[in-house]
């Protein structure tokens, strides 16, 4: 690999804990309001996942689980309204700031900023969600640390299509063997690797047990000092914690 030029990071399970807490209880409060008497439950949730985005995700769950549901207007426009208002109730969350950063993110953006290392974000997520996000945990300057905030509907094909992360790529005018990716799912690791990027995994409860053989590392967490990632696969040496010396010795 080339050095180093630019760390690329997913949103949601990867900088923070933000589906089972954040946009399962936003789509239920959504559907509670519409007088729907959809409820997402945890592990109904888990299999919801596997389908990126959040109105692919109310049309798997229609197609699915209410094959019969005859919606009040076009399906489509129905499906965005509903989505519509479930990001308002999701970035409510947020403001409350009980979704909290992962161990180690804010650490490692900073060392990459102090050290010329280019940011920027990949998503499925909405953007407004992931810029509240960011402004809520890194502050409302965090906006300009991220070269390219790539989220939602900007590209057709969601992960694990590449078409985010070969967006990414252009507008930051990088090859890709100068980038890391961070990412908690399958889907995700698919899409970065199809964009032939190396990418560490952070897993969370909903992806712990997926395939992550073509991950650069498999993690618990970034892990800080005090607080000790777990390694699931991978060579970390000596490392409890992972920074960007021990990035380097991973791609070198």
């Amino acid at each position: 690999m080339n050095k180093l030029q630019a760390l690329i990071f997913d949103v949601d399970g990867t900088l923070a804990d933000t589906e089972r807490d954040g946009h399962r209880v936003a789509f239920n409060r959504t559907f509670a309001e519409a007088g729907l008497d959809w409820n997402w439950s945890i592990s109904l949730y888990g299999e919801i996942l596997e389908v990126a985005g959040g109105k692919e995700r109310i049309h798997f769950y229609l197609q699915k689980y209410r094959p019969d549901f005859q919606p009040p207007a076009d399906l489509t426009q129905f499906i965005a309204n509903l989505h519509k208002a479930k990001t308002h109730h999701y970035q409510k969350l947020l403001a409350e700031a009980v979704i909290p950063l992962r161990p180690g993110v804010k650490r490692l953006i900073d060392q990459a900023r102090s050290q010329g290392i280019r940011l920027a974000i990949a998503t499925t997520s909405a953007l407004p969600n992931a810029t509240t996000l960011l402004t809520q945990q890194l502050g409302k300057d965090s906006l300009d640390w991220f070269e390219v905030i790539a989220a939602g509907d900007i590209v057709a094909a969601k992960k694990p299509a590449p078409d985010i992360y070969q967006y990414v790529l252009r507008e930051m005018g990088l090859n890709s063997d100068v980038c890391l990716a961070f990412e908690d799912s399958h889907q995700g690791l698919i899409a970065a690797r199809k964009a032939g990027i190396q990418t560490i995994i952070t897993v969370n409860d909903y992806t712990k047990d997926r395939d992550f053989s073509d991950a650069l590392l498999v993690l618990d967490c970034l892990g800080e000092p005090e607080q000790p990632f777990r390694v699931i696969a991978g060579d970390v040496g000596d490392g409890s914690y992972l920074d960007l010396d021990l990035v380097y010795r991973l791609l070198n």
